[in-house]
């Protein structure tokens, strides 16, 4: 796995990252071995941009990662996020991004993870009763007080992008990027990154698993599976949705490779750097490889016509925070 620059404030990552949210949170059954497993091979693989959130679990997320990652410290790139305001015992108490929240949330983030310094710090959500610079500037408190190395933003628009890096240089802006979302092609987010030289992080490259064509009922998912409720997998709306998956699929046997590795190799031929989650090593390796994949103008051009903006039947769903 190569490793490119994420914005221009020095940060390096891999070129695909791995977005560890499932191993503990909202898709179904966990299974804490393999998902060590995984993490590990990750990192063996070259796949060392690691993705977590206080509120995955909550703290359960971090904390998996501290005991699997623990002994590899020097080798992973982690990045973490706080908005939701928790209390110790994981009480949920909406968005808080007043600076004493926020410093409180990354004394724990560090304690769960087990780390001096987390490398990427974003504010998952903006709380709208807190002027974002009073945010980021506690985020710029974190890191000259060394806690952080760089600092990013989630699901936000291209203003509060501006007004959040006058305060402190943003590294990276994360929000929801694949063939289904395409939305920040059209908000101005991809064209402001872009002009301002930060990074881009896109969550959920393979449409929380649609573009995988591996999902066909939303009734085959477990039942705690918070997917079974996204309008984009209701009865109503998976069969068209599958349907342009097909015509994916056609597009990716052609090449001898499968929809999941050519939706991410899109992405990767956009700039920017997808963070697919999974917890499995097959998965993994499969997702990996997609980093490899050249795609030809040509062949970008069949993709997007069969994956265009608003392609996808059925809203994305999912507000609460998480990638």
């Amino acid at each position: 796995m190569h490793h490119v620059p994420l914005g221009s404030q020095g940060l390096t990552v891999s070129a695909q990252g791995l977005g560890a949210m499932g191993m503990s949170a909202w898709y179904g059954p966990r299974d804490e071995h393999e998902s060590i497993a995984t993490l590990n091979e990750a990192v063996d693989l070259g796949v060392t941009h690691i993705d977590t959130a206080e509120a995955y679990g909550p703290f359960a997320n971090e904390r998996l990662l501290g005991r699997a990652l623990g002994g590899r410290r020097d080798e992973i790139t982690v990045a973490t996020k706080f908005a939701t305001e928790f209390d110790d015992d994981g009480t949920a108490h909406g968005h808080n991004g007043t600076p004493a929240y926020a410093h409180r949330a990354i004394d724990r983030s560090l304690r769960h993870l087990g780390v001096d310094v987390v490398d990427l710090y974003y504010l998952h959500r903006v709380d709208p009763k807190v002027p974002v610079e009073e945010t980021v500037g506690a985020m710029a408190q974190m890191v000259q007080a060394g806690k952080v190395r760089y600092i990013g933003v989630c699901e936000t628009d291209p203003e509060t992008i501006r007004r959040a890096h006058a305060t402190h240089p943003l590294t990276a802006v994360q929000s929801e990027y694949s063939l289904f979302t395409r939305d920040v092609e059209h908000n101005g987010v991809l064209e402001t990154v872009r002009e301002l030289g930060i990074g881009f992080v896109a969550f959920s490259p393979l449409g929380r698993g649609l573009l995988t064509g591996g999902i066909t009922d939303a009734a085959e998912l477990a039942a705690d599976d918070a997917r079974r409720s996204l309008p984009r997998f209701s009865e109503e709306n998976i069969a068209a949705n599958l349907g342009v998956v097909g015509r994916l699929s056609r597009l990716a046997e052609a090449k001898g490779v499968n929809a999941t590795q050519l939706a991410l190799a899109w992405l990767h031929h956009q700039g920017v750097v997808p963070i697919p989650g999974t917890k499995r090593r097959t998965y993994l390796r499969q997702n990996a490889h997609a980093a490899t994949i050249g795609l030809s103008p040509e062949e970008l051009a069949q993709v997007d016509s069969v994956a265009p903006h608003g392609i996808a039947a059925g809203h994305r769903g999912g507000e609460r925070p998480k990638s």
